[in-house]
């Protein structure tokens, strides 16, 4: 269960012949959508894909419908006994409650999808509860539940609230919503890089092509790698204090920004 993948990419689980495609796109994580990509008529379809998939021995996420929906238990009854699920990502959450009741049902993590004004308020309390392994941000359904224009000054609460709550709770920073613009990866790049900045540890993917430039953004460039080589290099030399390296001054923050930077590098 890797929740420190940068790229997360949604794919429609009634959409099989998607499912080799988006495993070969280069995203940190695969989530098979059972939820909004899916026609309510589509949806056992959907789920009989879904299950299908992983029995074929192959790991990966799985978005199901939101707790108050009259398919949530359907898709966490089959899902329980599946092997190769990594977790679910669980819609519209708004409660602790929404969290553990799934992840105990379901058997595996919870990504928390935050998309109304009550998830966002409540951040803290799902960010603490039984199961949950990461936030996420929902921007369309909160733009249409909190009526959030464009201006980044309306997002900057709700970003920095999970932003925050993940890290109080111990967890990676929360995952950013989607680029809604399918053919301009430097608008992606753009938003990726400014999630990034903020705080967040990923981004949500809806098509392919926005891979690369999410898990661009949320890498290091080889300065960078090469600045961290050198700071963890120093200060095995230093007996815990500070040392100085390109003119810097490295205390404990950055070094452990140093030795964060070469374990990606390293498990690239």
């Amino acid at each position: 269960m890797n929740v420190d993948a940068r790229s997360w990419l949604f794919t429609p689980g009634d959409r099989p012949e998607r499912f080799p495609k988006a495993v070969a796109s280069g995203a940190d994580a695969v989530i098979l959508d059972l939820e909004d990509a899916v026609a309510p008529d589509a949806k056992p379809r959907a789920r009989r894909s879904v299950l299908a998939w992983l029995a074929q021995g192959h790991r990966v996420w799985v978005r199901i419908n939101d707790r108050r929906s009259g398919y949530w238990a359907d898709d966490v009854g089959a899902l329980a006994s599946s092997h190769g699920l990594l977790g679910v990502v669980l819609p519209k959450t708004e409660s602790a409650a929404d969290v553990e009741e799934t992840a105990a049902l379901a058997g595996v993590g919870v990504v928390a999808l935050i998309e109304t004004a009550r998830g966002v308020e409540n951040a803290g309390h799902i960010a603490r509860a039984a199961g949950v392994v990461a936030l996420a941000l929902g921007s369309a359904d909160l733009r249409l539940d909190a009526g959030l224009g464009d201006d980044p000054l309306a997002w900057a609460y709700p970003r920095s609230r999970l932003v925050f709550a993940a890290r109080a709770a111990g967890l990676k920073g929360p995952l950013d919503g989607p680029d809604m613009q399918l053919d301009d990866a430097l608008i992606t790049r753009v938003q990726a890089e400014q999630a990034r900045a903020a705080g967040f540890g990923g981004k949500l993917c809806i098509h392919p092509r926005q891979v690369s430039a999410v898990n661009e953004a949320f890498g290091y460039t080889r300065g960078q790698a090469a600045w961290a080589r050198a700071v963890v290099s120093a200060a095995e030399h230093s007996h815990g204090a500070a040392v100085r390296v390109g003119g810097e001054m490295i205390d404990r923050p950055r070094l452990e920004l140093a030795k964060r930077i070469v374990t990606a590098e390293q498990e690239k």
